[in-house]
């Protein structure tokens, strides 16, 4: 494809265009913080509208993860492996993935939370969400690793960024076991499809997380070897 911008990112590696795909899959993620906002004032409109960038951001994405899967060599010389390249670009696409079928599912059935949950709910998006942004935090020092050889200070700076993602995807744990309580305890008030679905986005929502701490999970990785 000549003349594609995707690859034109390439340069002499293909850290670019990875930290590319990564800050797409942030830009899903965070999206849906407006969009949950939309959907607890029942503001449909705009939750479509929402939910249609979400959609059209996780298709960017899609576009880069093509491109490096059909231009990445066979033979690199980097410091790091193309199957480790590729499985950490396969972790980031499943996070984008999540971020729009929730949106998605959300949308497609007009969900209404009960009122009782949605605080406690904004907190554990809003924590899914900085698990998300630490994640493309510290994808976004590949570059700087590469320059010194995966090896100095900023080695230490990584594994740090990667300390503090465990401790938001910890935290994540914990909220998602409190809101799972909740729920339970409202489950003869509601309606029993309405409490499947509700039971489906908590766990699709603590998944954001658990993908996020994946990908710091696999950088490191790609630090020790």
């Amino acid at each position: 494809m000549p003349g594609s911008p995707i690859l034109e990112m390439f340069g002499r590696s293909p850290i670019r265009p990875l930290e590319a795909h990564m800050s797409k899959v942030y830009a899903c993620v965070k999206g849906l913080g407006p969009f949950f906002e939309a959907v607890f004032s029942e503001n449909w409109v705009d939750a479509e509208l929402l939910q249609k960038e979400i959609a059209r951001l996780e298709h960017e994405a899609d576009d880069i993860k093509r491109e490096l899967r059909l231009h990445l060599p066979n033979s690199l010389f980097l410091p790091v492996s193309r199957s480790d390249l590729l499985d950490l670009l396969n972790v980031q696409d499943r996070l984008a993935n999540k971020a729009k079928d929730i949106a998605g599912v959300v949308l497609g059935r007009k969900m209404v939370f009960p009122e009782s949950m949605s605080a406690k709910y904004k907190l554990f998006l809003r924590c899914a969400i900085d698990a998300s942004k630490q994640a493309d935090t510290a994808i976004h020092e590949l570059d700087e690793l590469l320059e010194t050889g995966f090896s100095g200070s900023e080695i230490n700076l990584v594994n740090d960024m990667i300390g503090t993602l465990s401790h938001i995807e910890n935290n994540t744990d914990v909220q998602q076991i409190d809101l799972r309580h909740m729920l339970f305890d409202l489950e003869s008030l509601l309606p029993p499809i309405n409490v499947i679905f509700l039971y489906k986005i908590l766990e699709w929502t603590g998944e954001l997380a658990d993908r996020a701490r994946e990908i710091g999970d696999r950088l490191q990785i790609l630090v020790a070897k």
